[in-house]
């Protein structure tokens, strides 16, 4: 018995060439349609983290407002209070000192993301958001998630560059890396159809 050739190898599947280029065909518009709705629900995420980051940066500003009374009740500003609380000798007292002054930069920090996400455009947002993303607020932002459909020209542009981001892996990676495994496997160029 001799064993088959290579190059004799591939040829069973030529009769399924037709059925195999149609499946390639669903699949290319399989995946462009999960891309656009991929990425469609970017701006839908920024969106929903930007109320959740307004409501952190809502309740900062309020605590950050008692201390704020409680220092004017005692003929002090915000500092002098953070730093005669911080002079104390009883420890738990003294660390009420750094609380109010974590509070304030909290608020700095939360106020320039949010100021940072609203005025950045559609296409620097994914990086201005990567730039000042709050990993805890992020999390929260994602457990409580619900996709939507987008219907603003953001969220069509994202679908957009999701159909082309699909494409390119699929065509750029995918079946690059196909023809280089068929020329590993039957030991020759690659069988195109």
């Amino acid at each position: 018995m001799q064993p088959i050739q290579p190059s004799k190898g591939i040829r069973w599947i030529r009769p399924l060439r037709p059925v195999l280029g149609a499946g390639e065909k669903l699949l290319d518009r399989a995946l462009c349609a999960a891309g656009a709705v991929l990425f469609s629900q970017l701006p839908e995420y920024f969106q929903q983290y930007l109320q959740r980051l307004g409501g952190h940066l809502a309740e900062a500003r309020r605590e950050l407002e008692l201390f704020t009374q409680a220092a004017r009740r005692s003929g002090l500003n915000l500092d002098q209070l953070a730093t005669d609380v911080s002079g104390q000798k009883d420890p738990a007292v003294a660390r009420l000192g750094r609380v109010i002054l974590e509070a304030h930069a909290r608020v700095d920090v939360l106020a320039s993301s949010e100021s940072a996400l609203r005025n950045a455009s559609g296409w620097t947002r994914p990086f201005v958001f990567l730039g000042h993303l709050d990993p805890a607020i992020a999390r929260g932002t994602w457990e409580a998630f619900r996709p939507a459909v987008p219907t603003t020209a953001e969220g069509f542009a994202y679908a957009a560059a999701g159909v082309v981001a699909m494409l390119a892996l699929y065509h750029l990676g995918v079946k690059t890396l196909a023809a280089a495994m068929g020329r590993k496997w039957t030991g020759g160029p690659p069988v195109h159809s």
